[in-house]
């Protein structure tokens, strides 16, 4: 994997639990998980942007669980 100028959330201290973010040089946008750094999810900054919108309306529990109603399909 390329190395990218990955970063984490201000919201998560904890660097073991967290999600990473880093753009591509083609612009788009790059996220892996802490506990699977070689797993990388790709997507385009208008579905990213919309991710982190209604992140702020529904965010989830640190515990996994939700707080307003967004549910995880699959698995």
């Amino acid at each position: 994997m390329p190395d990218y100028d990955w970063q984490k959330s201000t919201f998560s201290p904890d660097a073991s639990n967290c999600v990473h973010i880093a753009t591509h040089p083609t612009g788009a946008v790059l996220l892996h998980e802490s506990d699977t750094p070689g797993t990388v999810l790709t997507t385009s900054p208008a579905p990213f942007g919309h991710l982190i919108r209604a992140l702020k309306v529904f965010p989830l529990s640190a515990a996994g669980g939700n707080s307003g109603g967004l549910r995880a399909r699959g698995g």
